[in-house]
């Protein structure tokens, strides 16, 4: 779903295509974490999984706050922090993996809950509920910056905090 997403971003900057762009994002944020769950749930987890599934979350979070940024609903300070936490951490871990796989952590996993929830509330396509809304939506990204930057300290300093 995530040209389908960054497409209607791109070109469709209006209600409706905010709209779909908005429930596409949600639904496949929905399905990752229904996938994750029913793996756990029958032991069905891999280290490829575990490998495979933030690099995932990561294309469709990462293509959509570049789409916002380009819009110019996201700033591309926000942007470029939380892309560049991910590239260093996602290249750490591929540089790793062969002595140790470095799964997903409960901050990880909340950290990208809040990307989730803060491009969608950027993406959502509600400016007429009021400055308050576009302001929340604001709020929600540079909070969720700086969990996605100390989640990131926490990979590579664990015993540390």
């Amino acid at each position: 779903m995530v040209p389908i997403v960054l497409w209607l971003v791109l070109d469709y900057w209006d209600f409706w295509g905010r709209f779909i762009a908005l429930v596409l994002l949600v639904l496949a944020a929905s399905t990752d974490g229904i996938d994750g769950a029913i793996a756990r749930k029958r032991n069905l987890v891999s280290d490829l999984g575990k490998l495979l599934d933030p690099i995932a979350d990561k294309a469709l979070l990462s293509g959509s706050l570049i789409a916002l940024s380009i819009q110019g609903a996201v700033p591309w300070v926000a942007t470029a922090l939380i892309l560049a936490r991910e590239l260093f951490i996602t290249v750490y871990r591929l540089v790793v993996a062969k002595k140790r796989v470095i799964g997903a952590t409960g901050g990880g996993k909340f950290k990208t809950v809040m990307q989730i929830i803060a491009v969608s509330l950027l993406l959502a396509p509600f400016e007429a509920l009021g400055a308050w809304f576009v302001g929340l939506g604001q709020a929600v990204l540079w909070f969720t910056v700086v969990l996605t930057l100390w989640s990131g300290v926490k990979i590579l300093w664990p015993s540390k905090l």
